[in-house]
């Protein structure tokens, strides 16, 4: 089977997440994807841990898997010059060193399209390569906290919190390659390269969406909810009698049914809860109605029920529970792959499914400077 990117190849300077995850996706999909690294400046990601499976990383596993690595020294006129003749014959750079880094390398947009005028240039930073904050380093934690999404995630009693995984990284990583196969859809028409830039912290206000949208429309502060939602009720957590689960109820015929399912079917009728605005204003009041009386169901039934009546819900699930749904295990959103030293390892799936150009796995992530034999000019 062909690959949908099978053509196009990809020099990756990047590092840690947001990069890497955005040239695995890359990778996934069929690019030739070179990952650089200098020989005694590795990704870090490569020692982050534990866990370790017979000295890798599985931080490192998550974002690096069909790429092959070399070992290159930007520091050093020789390493430079390779980069320059790599340059020649791929189609995309992308990098994430801290603003001006690459120009000192003399390895610059401006220069590097001399060399190869049809070249993609990406660049990730943390807060972009223009404003006042351009030379600050960015980690996606001071992202989130800056960008808003701590001041809405959370409860009154917790206060702001982080999402639990590094979500800015994984957006910036998407967009970036969005706009990488943007700018070489564009190149078949006009035959030229260009320059993208993505920051993080312009990803992350990005994702505040509709709750950005609600401030620059009321001027109104929203609120720490935690698991409830701004715009919709009842749209959240419930506890039942042995556990927890989530009902997203997302318009008024949901929540009728919802109310027929409790046996509460007055409150559908109540002025104060018939329609999702006054649920809104009156959320305090319905929810601890519904609450005291999900309180005495079970899970399980009260899940059954929901999905009989199509009110969308869901169990919270741990990960143990995750790998072993049988619907990821239909999607194939868990793969294994053989690596040298860690042995059999295990993988997050691609979740693109393309029907004539699938998503592959062909290359284990590289140790450092695997593919230098094959890949540096000789």
């Amino acid at each position: 089977m062909d690959s949908a990117l099978k053509n196009i190849r990809i020099l990756d300077l990047s590092r840690v997440l947001a990069g890497p995850f955005c040239t695995m996706i890359l990778g996934d999909l069929g690019a030739e994807v070179i990952k650089v690294e200098g020989p005694n400046s590795l990704d870090e990601t490569r020692n982050w841990g534990p866990p370790f499976q017979n000295g890798v990383s599985a931080y490192y596993l998550c974002a690096n898997r069909n790429k092959k690595s070399i070992t290159v020294d930007l520091k050093s006129e020789k390493g430079k010059e390779i980069i320059k003749q790599l340059i020649r014959d791929s189609d995309v750079l992308i990098h994430n060193f801290k603003t001006g880094t690459m120009e000192k390398f003399g390895l610059d947009y401006d220069k590097l399209s001399k060399i190869n005028p049809r070249l993609i240039y990406c660049s990730i930073t943390g807060f972009g390569e223009t404003g006042p904050y351009k030379h600050l380093a960015g980690y996606d934690f001071i992202i989130q906290a800056m960008s808003g999404l701590m001041s809405i995630t959370g409860t009154q009693e917790s206060g702001p919190q982080k999402v639990g995984i590094a979500i800015t990284d994984v957006l910036t990583g998407l967009y970036a390659c969005i706009g990488i196969q943007a700018a070489i859809i564009e190149r078949n028409y006009s035959g030229k390269g260009q320059k993208l830039e993505v920051a993080l912290y312009d990803s992350a206000v990005s994702a505040l969406v509709n709750i950005g949208s609600n401030y620059l429309m009321s001027g109104k502060l929203p609120t720490l909810l935690g698991n409830q939602h701004a715009n919709i009720v009842p749209y959240q957590t419930f506890k039942t009698s042995d556990g927890y689960i989530v009902i997203a109820v997302g318009n008024d015929g949901q929540f009728t049914s919802l109310c027929r399912i409790l046996d509460v079917p007055e409150l559908a009728m109540d002025q104060r809860f018939s329609t999702n605005p006054s649920r809104v204003e009156n959320r305090e009041i319905l929810i601890a109605k519904l609450q005291n009386i999900i309180l005495n169901k079970t899970s399980s039934s009260l899940l059954d029920e929901c999905r009989k009546y199509n009110i969308p819900c869901g169990p919270i699930q741990q990960l143990s529970e995750v790998v072993q749904d049988p619907q990821l295990k239909e999607r194939k959103m868990f793969v294994e792959m053989e690596h040298p030293r860690a042995g059999l390892i295990k993988m997050i799936g691609n979740p693109i499914k393309l029907s004539r150009t699938p998503a592959t796995y062909r290359l284990y992530p590289p140790d450092p400077g695997e593919h230098n034999d094959e890949l540096l000019p000789k």
